[in-house]
């Protein structure tokens, strides 16, 4: 899948650096760093935006933070929050997704992205009931669906 616009919530970001011990977590780190060398190799594009760096800013551990930014320095576009991403979060919301999640989701709704990786169980729940353009799934689950798909 070439040209494939990929934006991570946080805890896509984060995960890399948790704590390993649990299998899901060690899983989940592992199918992250693979989708960010596809992105460094230019062979997908990873997508930052302001929501992600105001969620970074609230991180309280510096040297964590510091290394998510090293990877997620890679990122090849940008994109803002606007009027109408603050519309769509504000319709998203009012459908039971959370606040952050919904500023999230907004912006790839908004910005045409591909898929939005998320670690976060609920949220993919939350927005199940959704009509939406961009696809949410968990990193590991899409992973191993775009490689069975290259095959």
């Amino acid at each position: 899948m070439q040209n494939m616009k990929i934006y991570t919530d946080v805890c896509c970001l984060n995960r890399p650096f948790d704590d390993q011990s649990q299998d899901r977590i060690y899983l989940e780190a592992e199918a992250v760093l693979t989708i960010l060398t596809h992105c460094q190799k230019g062979e997908w594009t990873l997508t930052s935006s302001d929501m992600i760096d105001y969620e970074l800013s609230r991180l309280t551990n510096s040297v964590k933070l510091q290394k998510i930014r090293g990877i997620y320095s890679i990122a090849g576009e940008r994109i803002t929050v606007t009027q109408e991403v603050k519309g769509l979060s504000r319709i998203f919301q009012q459908n039971g997704v959370k606040l952050l999640d919904s500023l999230h989701l907004a912006l790839c709704e908004a910005y045409s992205r591909d898929i939005l990786l998320t670690t976060d169980n609920n949220f993919i729940r939350a927005i199940g009931r959704l009509k939406i353009n961009t696809r949410i799934a968990n990193p590991v689950t899409w992973l191993m669906e775009v490689m069975t798909n290259e095959q």
